[in-house]
């Protein structure tokens, strides 16, 4: 164990697989910032070319009237950026939790064969507008066979077509030959379509006019960086993504020094590198800082479109993947890859807004745009009520297999859906319904630092609950509960879907002569049970939370499987979201995805320890009795769960697999690490994997 450790450290030491020095980015906002997305001034230029401009692309109608214009500029565009590759690229259906699974793509030259047999650049309306590809070799739920597999790309104008490297990235949809959706867009897609639809009902009840309303998002990425030559000695961390065994280093996050630190310098250069890849497509991540453990990063972009910022998260996904890899490091972007320190999340900053821009969570804004004083908390009564009838989708949207140990601790919200409004918005939302208020002027408060030198500032009059899966943060709802690992289309197709119901709702009471006040005022005494402003990490929340009937699902499996109960499929039929065969469908690729994931877990387990931890305490002439114990406890589980057929209780033995017997088996195998000498253990310790700061040389490599 000890030479083949020498070795491995060696080789991935070696001067070939050092940092690759990347430009980082030095010219600020100028030229370069979206030169390889096909929008705006570079989509103008070219189009200009061939008649057009980049006001074409604002309505969908060019894909049926001139999509060969639109598919000359952009051969154009690209040609001249050295892509002559493209891509239909999109989402199947369950792409989430595992980086190269997150987009599908087949690559292909855009040039065909002249009479004189010489290639000929050919991208025309068919390469742009639609691909055909076999729909059954992707997670399906049974909505595709090997015998019936036909699957269509079809573009999707709303988010841009972009260049990375030689090749065109064309966003499309996925829909299978009987129509159904293969993908993780089409849901969310139809999800806008609902909620703008509903959205105009509403507000034209209320007497004001728009044309338009639409979800707007802004996504915290979280994960960590760590040593790649440390990963590359962790099978676990490259089969999973996550620690399964490993003892706790001597220092953690009990010092609480990580939080905005300065970035450690190799991390940093890696950021400044995904962040300039980023910005010539289009991507604004914008913001950059140290987390709460070590080793733990994040980067957020400013707020878009929901679908737009979903293709770009992805797409940065990716790059951190990719071009950590260049820095001798390693991105985990699973929820909880260390035991006993902060996992990661994504939290979903959700709002709506009108095509002229107008913030309906916005109070000052939308009463002033409207001259109304009931849009506001009609709006907010509508989500509340949403959120507390449909609480179980709202869990079942997060129910990746990192939250399984990520939720109810470490900044992680607990399994109760409920949401927090703060003190001044709640008093304003009770009076309302008891027709004592007339409208909602968010207060502020001025502070003094206490000394003379340092101005009086002004801050919000409510503070911040990081422990509300929902929380409402002055022109948006946080959805903090959401995984850092997740695509989150269906989060934000289930948050459209259950406020598109609710508006339709109000809108039918006031189209029937009903109130403002009144139609809030019934909504609110039915729920407002879910709106909750304490501490959601106090123990005594959660029996008060079952007393009052709000949902409480401590496990994803459980919640993945309520999917299919009858309101949800009565929801996403009415909404016209999904039918009954395309929700049953996501709800079994969950299923499928969670068994996946803890399958490769425990046999990672069972690997590590007949391999490599059994034979080091060999070595080490240490007792391995415990340990023995432990692998034989896992198999025998484990052999139960392979042997099960039915997808939900296959997902409850391996949740029972994952949280009792391996966590149990962890204890005996980190006991051993802590007896065992460090020269002899095979594994990369928590010590070797968490401390960039202490443990890097100057090249970047482990110490």
């Amino acid at each position: 164990a000890t030479m083949l450790s020498t070795m491995r450290r060696q080789i991935l030491r070696s001067p070939a697989l050092r940092a690759i020095p990347v430009r980082c980015m030095s010219v600020g906002l100028d030229a370069e910032f979206g030169s390889k997305l096909f929008t705006g001034a570079v989509a103008d230029k070219y189009l200009k070319k061939h008649g057009e401009s980049a006001e074409l692309l604002a309505n969908s109608e060019w894909t049926s009237k001139k999509a060969d214009k639109v598919a000359a500029a952009i051969l154009d565009w690209g040609k001249d950026n050295g892509a002559t590759v493209y891509t239909h690229w999109f989402q199947p259906l369950g792409a989430a939790g595992v980086r190269p699974g997150l987009t599908g793509q087949v690559q292909n030259y855009a040039f065909t064969f002249g009479k004189d047999g010489k290639p000929l650049y050919k991208f025309g309306a068919d390469e742009l507008l639609k691909g055909e590809t076999d729909g059954s070799s992707y997670p399906n739920g049974g909505l595709r066979a090997t015998h019936t597999a036909g699957g269509y790309t079809i573009l999707d104008p709303s988010s841009p077509v972009f260049i990375r490297g030689d090749t065109i990235h064309i966003p499309t949809v996925f829909i299978s030959w009987t129509g159904h959706a293969l993908d993780e867009k089409t849901p969310l897609l139809r999800a806008e379509q609902a909620l703008n639809a509903a959205a105009l009902r509403l507000l034209n009840a209320l007497h004001y006019k728009v044309e338009g309303v639409n979800s707007n998002i802004g996504l915290e990425q979280e994960f960590f960086l760590i040593p790649r030559d440390a990963y590359a000695r962790r099978l676990d961390l490259q089969m999973t993504g996550r620690t399964i065994i490993g003892k706790d280093a001597p220092r953690g996050q009990e010092m609480c020094d990580h939080y905005f630190a300065p970035l450690n310098p190799h991390a940093l250069d890696c950021i400044k590198a995904i962040q300039e890849e980023a910005f010539m497509m289009g991507i604004p991540l914008r913001t950059r800082h140290r987390e709460v453990a070590p080793n733990q990063y994040e980067m957020a972009p400013f707020f878009g479109t929901a679908s737009t910022q979903i293709d770009q998260n992805i797409v940065a996904m990716q790059l951190c993947d990719e071009i950590a890899a260049r820095y001798n490091l390693a991105c985990l972007f699973q929820e909880k890859p260390f035991n006993n320190i902060n996992g990661s999340g994504k939290h979903n900053n959700w709002s709506l807004g009108t095509s002229d821009g107008v913030n309906l969570l916005n109070a000052n804004q939308v009463t002033k745009a409207s001259g109304s004083k009931d849009v506001f908390p009609t709006i907010l009564s509508a989500i509340v009520s949403a959120v507390d009838k449909h609480g179980d989708l709202m869990r079942a949207s997060i129910s990746s297999p990192g939250n399984d140990f990520r939720l109810g601790a470490c900044e992680a919200p607990p399994a109760v859906v409920s949401t927090y409004l703060g003190d001044s918005l709640t008093s304003f939302l009770d009076d309302y319904r008891n027709g004592k208020a007339q409208g909602y002027a968010p207060a502020k408060k001025m502070l003094s630092a206490g000394c003379d030198s340092i101005a009086t500032f002004e801050v919000p009059a409510e503070d911040r609950n990081r422990t509300s899966p929902f929380p409402y943060g002055g022109h948006r709802f946080e959805f903090r509960a959401v995984g850092s690992a997740q695509n989150v289309s269906f989060v934000n197709t289930v948050l459209c879907t259950i406020t598109a119901e609710a508006f339709t709702e109000f809108a039918e009471k006031l189209e029937a002569g009903k109130k403002p006040q009144e139609v809030c005022k019934e909504a609110l005494d039915k729920h407002w049970k879910v709106i909750y402003n304490g501490n959601g990490y106090d123990p005594n929340w959660l029996t008060e939370a079952d007393k009052r009937g709000v949902w409480r699902i401590d496990s994803g499996v459980e919640a993945t499987n309520m999917m299919g109960d009858k309101k949800n499929i009565d929801l996403f039929e009415k909404m016209k979201v999904m039918s009954k065969e395309e929700l049953f469908a996501r709800r079994d690729v969950q299923l499928q995805h969670y068994s996946g994931f803890v399958e490769m877990e425990a046999l990672c387990f069972i690997d590590m320890v007949k391999q490599q931890i059994l034979p080091a305490l060999a070595e080490a002439g240490q007792d391995a009795a415990g340990v023995k114990k432990a692998l034989s406890s896992v198999q025998a589980k484990f052999d139960a769960f392979h042997h099960e057929g039915d997808d939900y209780k296959k997902a409850v033995i391996a949740r029972e697999l994952r949280l009792e017997t391996m966590e149990e088996a962890r204890v005996a195998v980190d006991a051993a690490e802590a007896e065992c000498p460090a020269h002899i253990w095979p594994l990369a310790t928590y010590k070797e994997m968490l401390f960039l700061d202490a443990t890097q040389d100057a090249n970047g490599n482990t110490i």
